[in-house]
């Protein structure tokens, strides 16, 4: 079905006539761009029977993308500012509903009924990991993730061992992650200091670490990034307070060299790490 072309949006002249101004401690860039919306919505691959949660739809205008192929649309959104104007943009699209609210906060099961959602957003690049975790962590879970973020640290996301981070794993042992486009800092109103990403992370049935041993992957992850210049085996010693000697034994039952440094290791090698030791299982 062809539908009509979504008009762009002037993010300037919608605060104008609100009397607002964006709110550098919320983070608010407004994504005003048509194509660099269009490919958000084009990467999400929304169904006609697909429910959508945004996090932080702003002025509405990646909303409106959205909304034109899913059958409904959660935006939830902070700044209680930007309901009003929120709601006018939104008007046309009656399949959205608007939530006031802080997304760290909320249950995401109150939000969205459908097991596979999907959720996209432009988010405030302050709390990216925490927003990332949240929908990672919580039920029902999504089955793909496309987000506006930094183009770093979305290079960031999607490293392979050698350059792994602790926020890398704690995606991708979730999901496969990728970047889909680039866009550029004047895509935005108003203009950010950095470039921005396209990632879309479509999320694995089942995690690559077994659910029972999550907690535990969790806190060894933690404690071997703790200290990122020492070696496995002291960094490991230090955040789980335990002795070096008890640190080299887990990391020689993994078949892994003590010497080496945390970024270096795999998922399938912190798998094996999580089953040569009894680290108590709390994050």
């Amino acid at each position: 079905m062809n539908r009509p072309p979504i008009p762009p949006l002037d993010a300037a002249a919608v605060l104008k006539r609100y009397g607002l101004r964006p709110d550098k401690k919320l983070g608010q860039n407004f994504l005003q761009d048509s194509s660099a919306l269009q490919k958000i919505a084009d990467a999400a691959e929304i169904q006609a029977d697909d429910c959508v949660l945004e996090v932080g739809p702003g002025l509405g205008s990646l909303t409106r993308y959205l909304a034109d192929s899913a059958r409904s649309v959660a935006a939830v959104e902070l700044d209680p500012d930007l309901i009003p104007p929120l709601k006018a943009v939104l008007t046309p699209h009656p399949n959205t509903r608007i939530i006031h609210g802080d997304i760290l906060e909320l249950s995401i099961s109150d939000l969205v009924d459908q097991p596979g959602y999907i959720a996209a957003a432009n988010i405030p690049y302050n709390i990216t990991s925490a927003i990332i975790r949240h929908l990672l962590e919580s039920d029902p879970k999504p089955r793909r993730i496309v987000l506006t973020i930094q183009k770093e640290v979305a290079e960031r996301i999607c490293a392979k061992p050698g350059d792994l981070s602790l926020l890398a794993l704690s995606v991708q042992v979730y999901g496969s992650p990728r970047i889909v486009a680039k866009i550029p800092a004047g895509a935005f109103h108003p203009v950010p200091g950095v470039d921005s990403a396209i990632l879309r992370v479509d999320i694995y049935d089942e995690p690559l670490i077994p659910r029972e041993k999550l907690p535990r992957f969790f806190k060894l992850i933690k404690a071997g990034f703790g200290q990122k210049r020492k070696t496995l085996r002291n960094s490991l010693s230090a955040g789980l307070h335990i002795k070096t000697s008890e640190a080299q034994t887990m990391l020689n039952l993994a078949e892994i060299d003590p010497m080496r440094r945390a970024e270096t290791l795999s998922i399938e090698e912190w798998k094996r790490l999580c089953d040569s030791t009894n680290v108590p299982s709390q994050p």
